[in-house]
Formats: structure tokens, sequence, C-alpha cells
């Protein structure tokens, strides 16, 4: 599932090419995907409706319109990209949702495992308000972490994992975050240290923003707007790599453990 980096590299590359267009119309044919409206008073509603900016919040995709706004989430295959209206693309096949631009392009939204979800409010507080705090703002401080952790006594990757604790973060980065941060999955988050959650603030960010920096992780149906792949799978140290030498301190191997029923990575010899 694209993670923060993922939706920020697509949130980015949208939004030269969405702010100041209007939307004239909507063509779906995934009712389900809706969140929770019905197709012909979704369509209605924000036919004529103009983009005022594209953002994120943790693995949402926000397009603020004059009078609304249009949140996508991804999940597991979506992706979204905007061609000329004529274009034909191999993502076409999956694509459910299809939003007419006054330029003569198209937003379109692929899914092939239909998991994706399309929201339109005007109370943007009422679905994002749960969320935790973004990990990347320059609010979110070595104290801000310290405060959070110190209400939660539960295994550090489930806690990462929790968007209410810290938003945007998902299986690959929490993974290479702890890694770096030289911290155990399993680690109780209630046993650390000051410079334990000095390193693990500062691996997350790390992560994340090497993560935009590579423009994300394909190393499944992720792909950026342009159709490229990201490359931070490159750069991956834990992730992926049960039965590796760990690149980290050159002594133990990765191994794999399922925590949560989320597959983990992470070194026994550096991540104690």
């Amino acid at each position: 599932m694209p993670e923060l980096p993922e939706v920020e590299t697509v949130a980015r590359e949208l939004r030269p090419h969405l702010v100041g267009r209007t939307i004239q119309s909507v063509w779906l044919d995934w009712p389900r995907a809706l969140e929770p409206m019905l197709p012909e008073d979704f369509q209605n509603r924000i036919a004529g409706q103009k983009v005022e900016l594209v953002g994120r919040r943790a693995k949402y995709v926000l397009v603020k319109l004059n009078a609304d706004w249009l949140l996508i989430h991804l999940k597991m295959s979506g992706r979204l990209y905007i061609v000329a209206n004529e274009a034909a693309t191999d993502s076409d096949r999956w694509v459910h949702f299809n939003f007419q631009l006054d330029n003569a392009h198209q937003l379109r939204f692929s899914d092939s495992r239909k998991f994706g979800r399309v929201i339109l409010t005007n109370d943007l507080k009422a679905v994002v308000g749960h969320l935790g705090p973004e990990p990347l703002d320059e609010s979110f401080t070595v104290d801000i972490l310290k405060e959070r952790l110190s209400h939660r006594k539960t295994s550090l990757k489930p806690l990462l994992l929790n968007q209410e604790f810290i938003a945007g973060i998902g299986n690959i980065y929490a993974d290479e975050a702890l890694h770096r941060a030289h911290l155990h999955p399993l680690r109780r988050s209630d046993s650390l240290t000051e410079n334990d959650i000095s390193s693990l603030h500062e691996a997350i960010r790390w992560v994340l923003n090497k993560g935009i920096e590579r423009s994300g992780a394909s190393i499944g149906w992720y792909r950026q707007p342009n159709g490229e792949k990201g490359t931070m799978q490159d750069e991956f140290l834990a992730y992926g790599r049960a039965g590796h030498p760990c690149q980290t301190c050159g002594q133990g191997t990765i191994e794999r453990i399922v925590v949560g029923q989320r597959s983990t990575h992470f070194c026994p010899q550096c991540q104690r």
C-alpha cells in the first residue's frame, strides 16, 4: 500500500496540472469506492468545481475544490494520472473514475484491486481529524514523540502503523525506521530511553524524506503519475531482505517475523 512518500509524490506531481482547472464531469463504474455518497449525487455535486490546491494528509491525496474537499485513498493498487482526452495507457483497463477537466485532459483513477476510496466532503476534519501528527511537519518534535509515547505501552511496530499515533507510516517505512534507529520491532514503547526516542524521531524523518527524494518505492503496483517507478526500494536495509546479510552491522542476517499480521523485517544483531 502506498505510504506517505508515495502519496506525497503523487500529490506533488499532480499539483501543477490540476490547480486552477475545473472539473466538468465525472464518469465512474465502481460506486462502492464512494464514501458515503450515491454516484449521481457525487457527479452532480462535483461538476463545475474548481481545483484550488492539491496536497496530502496521511495517506490521502487531498484536492481542495472551491466548495468541497476531494479525498482519494490509493489503497493497494490505486494509481492517479492525468492524460489528454484521447490518450490510451496500459492502466486504463482498470480505470473506475474519470474526472473530465476543462483543458481537454482527464484525471484518471485506475485501481485493479478496487480497494481505493473516493470521498467528497465539505468537512475535512470529519474524515481526517482523528489522524495523528504529520511526521515531517516542523511541529513534530522529539518532545512531541516523547509525549505521545508516554501514553502507550505496546510494541513499536504496530504502534508506528497506528495512523492515530503518527499519520502516514506503513509497513515498509516502519521497518526501515526501526532498523535505522536500532530498535527491535517488538520493543515495548514504554521502555525507550531519551536516546532511543531521539534516534527513532530522526530515523522516521530520514526514511520518509529519503522516500520522497526517491519518488517512493515501486515494489508492487505503485507508479508515479508519469508512469515511472520510484527508486526507494534500492535504499532498503531491512524490508524485503530476509535471509540477506545486514548491511548496517555486517554481522547479522535480516530476519522476517509476523507482527500484528504484518510482515516485519529486522536484524537481530543490531536491533536487539
